[in-house]
């Protein structure tokens, strides 16, 4: 039986203000339970290192990683942000990254592997924004693509946020193809273009949300054609989300899942899962939410032969 393997970084304990709403804690809470159930084993898990900054400026502006690296971002920067600097957010970032880089990888030989962090699609070239520091999507992406691994790549990005960063690199690029559904009116409030884009109702329950996602998706991988997938899982669909603002529940969020991994083995499309989302009360639901993906990345591809 194929198992997934997974990367992590909770061990870099960024430091928060009181009363701060990113979920830091989750990571931990996250790797703890999928072990606790059995959906992961230790051998499953390896902890990530820092990226290379050589690979961030794959993506990112030589400037904008010398000031988040240096602590040099200024006020307006760091409130765009969302986080304030240390260097533990700037490890923890580096070592999301590098979970997503070798996660695809790993994905590439194995079909499946996944990155308990990652999905900061709301970092561009040039600055960061909504808790994300640098884009691990299109690093990986464009890293993939300088070693020959592959040439083209799909982002399906399922978080209730648009992954306005990464539609915005890609912008001008035909070889990562971008897919994004999300809520209408939520964060980001002004929106980039994606390859395509679902924008969903406030309230969109379960069967909307699948109906909408089983009209697109086909045609999304048709035209991507891709050699990879980047899946966005996140779990901000939730109903108990405090930021999400749709009504999907557990089953619903799992049956999505289930159709995305199950549509990309099908057509021998290796995956990449990252996380997104995820601020839920209380903080369990998402937990719950995020360990669904993975029991399902488990039944899609356990029984396969490996590629």
């Amino acid at each position: 039986m194929r198992r997934v393997r997974v990367f992590h970084c909770d061990a870099y304990a960024v430091p928060l203000p009181p009363g701060h709403r990113f979920p830091m804690p989750k990571y931990r809470l996250l790797r703890e339970r999928l072990l606790a159930e059995g959906t992961l084993r230790s051998e499953d898990l390896t902890p990530s290192r820092p990226v290379e900054l050589d690979v961030l400026l794959l993506v990112h502006d030589r400037s904008y990683v010398e000031s988040v690296v240096r602590g040099g971002l200024g006020d307006a920067e760091v409130r765009r942000l969302g986080f304030p600097w240390s260097e533990q957010l700037v490890l923890r970032s580096r070592s999301s990254v590098q979970g997503t880089v070798l996660a695809a990888r790993d994905a590439l030989c194995n079909g499946v592997a996944g990155n308990l962090a990652g999905g900061t699609h709301h970092a561009f070239a040039d600055h960061g924004e909504g808790y994300c520091v640098f884009n691990d999507h299109a690093v990986a992406a464009r890293l993939l693509q300088l070693e020959g691994r592959v040439d083209r790549a799909v982002i399906v990005d399922l978080d209730v946020h648009q992954g306005n960063g990464t539609a915005a690199i890609f912008a001008s690029d035909e070889s990562v193809f971008t897919f994004s559904m999300h809520g209408a009116r939520n964060f980001p409030f002004r929106k980039q273009r994606s390859s395509l884009d679902v924008e969903l109702p406030d309230g969109c329950e379960d069967g909307e949300y699948l109906a909408l996602l089983a009209r697109h998706l086909p045609a999304v991988l048709d035209a991507a054609r891709a050699d990879v997938l980047f899946y966005q899982g996140g779990v901000d669909p939730l109903a108990q989300d405090a930021l999400g603002r749709l009504r999907l529940t557990h089953e619903g969020l799992r049956a999505r899942d289930r159709m995305v991994l199950t549509a990309a083995r099908d057509r021998g499309i290796p995956v990449v899962l990252t996380l997104g989302g995820g601020y839920a009360k209380p903080l369990e639901a998402s937990v719950e939410a995020h360990c669904g993906t993975y029991r399902e990345a488990n039944a899609v591809f356990g029984q396969v032969p490996r590629l």
